[in-house]
Formats: structure tokens, sequence, C-alpha cells
């Protein structure tokens, strides 16, 4: 089983949409059964609360199922359990540096440059567009 985990900040729009995008596809890739998929976040200033709303909105726009969930911050038993860990921008790989140190080296970004945050863009859309190529990558480098 492969094992991946998506990082933000809050854990309420980013990562949760990369879970619930990436857990889409490899259900319509008829491979659900061979991931674990979750996300998490660097900071505890959202814990315990669901994906923002308008993260809801665009993922039921684009047709992508999710789970009610609560927000939680990254552990290093995390570190250990997943095989995969990325995160979204700069800011969130230096928060994992600071917590973890070098146990952080496995954590990787989801893309070549950072994937804004809708939290202060308000342009989910383009959050999406960036989070579906990411897992589109995810899938294609573990198909190798």
């Amino acid at each position: 089983m492969t094992k991946v985990l998506f990082v933000c900040h809050g854990n309420i729009c980013r990562s949760p949409m990369a879970e619930f995008v990436l857990k889409d596809l490899v259900r319509k890739a008829g491979r659900a059964g061979e991931f674990e998929i979750a996300s998490v976040a660097v900071s505890r200033e959202e814990l315990g609360n669901p994906i923002y709303p308008p993260a809801q909105r665009e993922l039921n726009r684009r047709g992508v199922p999710f789970d009610r969930r609560a927000a939680r911050q990254i552990t290093e038993a995390d570190l250990l359990h997943f095989d995969h860990i990325y995160y979204m921008d700069r800011s969130n790989a230096r928060y994992l540096r600071s917590m973890f140190g070098s146990k952080a080296d496995k954590c990787r970004p989801l893309l070549s440059r950072d994937v804004a945050d809708p939290w202060y863009t308000g342009d989910f859309s383009q959050t999406w567009e960036d989070i579906l190529a990411g897992c589109m990558a995810i899938l294609k480098e573990l198909d190798t």
C-alpha cells in the first residue's frame, strides 16, 4: 500500500482538497485499495475545523466527493507512517523543518512552485488547477 500525506497551513483548504482529489483519481483508476491518502496542517490554528466552505464548494463544483473531517496537525508518527509527504508552499516547508529538523527531508513540494493559499487569494479555481496537476503528477510518478 502506498501512503500519501498532504500538508498545508491549516488543513482546511489546500491539503484536504488534494486529499480528496487524489482519492477521486485513484478511485476512478480502480486503484483505491492500493492507497492510503490523508491530509494535515503544520499549524494548530484550525484544529477540529471542517473543510472551509469555499473549498467544499469547489470540490462539489468539480464533482469530487469528500467526507466530513476535522483539521489536525502533523505528528512525528505521520513522518514515519507515510511514504510520500507533499507540502503546498515554502512556508509549510519552514514549519516542517522547525518542527522535525532533518526528519522533514522526506517531505517535498507538491509543485515546483508554491500552491497559493485560497484562504488569502480567494481563487479556489486556480488552487484546484494546481492541486489537480500535482496529483496527476504523483500518480504518474508512482506508476513508474
